[in-house]
């Protein structure tokens, strides 16, 4: 069976002007080591929440090895999971074993990369070998990944150490994520609403402080919606910046060079600091790519708040946001105007976002309808509706197809020249906060309980569209929480292969207004 993340690339090593290492403290380029706020050593308990970085620093430092935190860790897991059920499977023998070598490194005075010892997850979409790799399919129960995924060979050359796999709903078709073979993840803020999806799991357990780093995969706003529900960051990189090798059902790979010019796989955790270096880690050529050619992605553009040339659209008729998620966008543009950032209101010139947005429809469903197996294909052709966009899109032509595939080149030259007008653009993640949990069928059906009415489930589509049909970075940080308590972000779209700019505006924007905060009830 071969079918693609239908919710959820090659190429960098990410350079920047600054780079967080948690809440404490923060490396200039100059410097190869971070002085801890506290200078003692460190309880594994004290920990839960940090950074990656500042885990691996602590690690480094020897105030805590790497068995203890990854120890700590499944403790955690142990006290929380039962009512999260985020993980699809971990691995525990693997796991202390990574981490007892990671120690004996440490004693030798040997790094093994800059997440040394650090505990992390997966998305289960991602091959990890002779380990399910199912994308929530029975049929796929017993499959077992023939080798790593590209993702997670890097993430192991980095040092980390691999725990387990985090929850997806079937084929990655949802922004819920729940299946008959893992069971249904929740989200920690409300056991109730949805934790988001695909990546839900990886979010969950990010926000919950069961791991310190995640990876997921997006076309349809799999990274960026969790990330909103759940309150963390996540990346949905430049297209093909991160290798997509071995992110398919079973843990099969694609054929050397296919991209799906939509879908990409990035970095979540609970602090920009970590999503950059996680970009250092992941980003890239493979393969045959990496015998010709390097790519170094160039610094942000700014690196202090007040410097950042921002625009903006917080409300469109393609998908309003509720009362509440207005007034916590506006609330954060207000305080980032106080702050001294420049703002430009307003869609680039000449853009129409419903047009955008048909083109972005018109080539994910194409796509979707392409990767799925010959007789899911002939079961949808029947259930077509002639001269429907889905119809359309799911038998074009290549001509039309292609026609298709030109606009979207150009709506992506088209947002790149107004990237010489603005840095950074500031818009909603999704017309609404976490939603509670809905698994009816058929989920064009479903309808999403909003303060202000009833909406239509795949409006959820829109605002994700913009950066995925372009292929520009958008990253999700935190913001806060509506009034209601659960979490808030906003989503930064940066120009196409220049990630480093939107995570650092959102470092600097976390220094100066909050980042990422945990769920109560998760102390201990």
């Amino acid at each position: 069976m071969k079918r693609r993340d239908f919710l959820t690339g090659t190429s960098a090593s990410l350079v920047s002007g600054i780079t967080v290492r948690g809440a404490n403290s923060l490396v200039h380029p100059s410097e190869n080591t971070v002085t801890s706020a506290t200078g003692r050593s460190s309880a594994p308990h004290e920990l839960d929440f940090v950074s990656a970085l500042d885990a691996a620093e602590a690690i480094r430092q020897k105030k805590v090895s790497s068995v203890e935190l990854t120890r700590r860790v499944f403790e955690r897991i142990d006290t929380h999971n039962g009512r999260l059920n985020a993980f699809a499977y971990q691995l525990r023998d693997d796991a202390l074993a990574q981490a007892q070598k990671a120690d004996e490194a440490q004693l030798r005075g040997d790094s093994l990369g800059v997440f040394h010892g650090v505990p992390i997850h997966v998305k289960e979409s991602f091959g990890v070998a002779g380990h399910p790799c199912t994308w929530g399919y029975t049929a796929l129960r017993d499959s077992k990944a023939p080798r790593n995924s590209v993702v997670v060979e890097r993430l192991l050359a980095s040092g980390a150490v691999l725990i387990g796999a985090t929850n997806v709903p079937v084929a990655l078709w949802d922004w819920q994520s729940y299946n008959s073979i893992y069971g249904t993840t929740n989200n920690p803020w409300d056991l109730k609403r949805s934790p988001g999806g695909s990546s839900g799991g990886s979010a969950a357990a990010l926000a919950a402080g069961l791991g310190y780093l995640s990876v997921g995969s997006d076309i349809g706003g799999s990274i960026r919606v969790p990330s909103l529900f759940c309150g963390v960051y996540g990346l949905k990189p430049t297209l093909d910046l991160i290798s997509m090798q071995g992110h398919l059902p079973g843990g099969d790979y694609d054929p050397p060079g296919f991209s799906t010019l939509l879908a990409v796989a990035g970095p979540m955790a609970r602090s920009a600091g970590d999503i950059l270096a996680a970009v250092k880690v992941l980003g890239g050529p493979e393969g045959w790519d990496a015998k010709a050619w390097k790519w170094q992605l160039p610094p942000s553009r700014r690196r202090s708040l007040k410097d950042f040339r921002v625009g903006y659209v917080l409300d469109d008729p393609i998908a309003p946001p509720t009362p509440e998620v207005k007034t916590a966008l506006e609330r954060t543009l207000g305080n980032l105007e106080r702050a001294g950032v420049r703002l430009k209101p307003g869609w680039p010139s000449g853009m129409v976002p419903q047009e955008l947005l048909k083109t972005y429809l018109f080539n994910l469903q194409a796509f979707a309808y392409s990767v799925a197996p010959p007789e899911e294909q002939e079961a949808q052709r029947k259930t077509l509706e002639p001269g429907s966009p889905e119809a359309l899109a799911a038998l074009s032509s290549f001509a039309d197809w292609q026609k298709q595939n030109f606009r979207r080149l150009q709506y992506r030259a088209q947002w790149q020249a107004y990237f010489d007008e603005v840095d950074i653009f500031l818009l909603p993640v999704a017309f609404t906060a976490a939603f509670p949990h809905d698994h009816s069928d058929p989920t064009s059906r479903r309808v999403i309980a909003t303060p202000g009415g009833p909406r239509r489930y795949y409006d959820m589509l829109h605002w994700i569209s913009f950066a995925t049909l372009t292929g520009c970075p958008a990253l999700v940080a935190p913001i806060g929480r509506t009034d209601a308590g659960l979490p808030m972000g906003i989503q930064i779209m940066g120009p196409f292969g220049e990630d480093a700019t939107p995570i650092t505006f959102a470092d600097l924007m976390a220094r100066e207004l909050g980042g990422f905060a945990a769920p109560p009830g998760y102390e201990g």
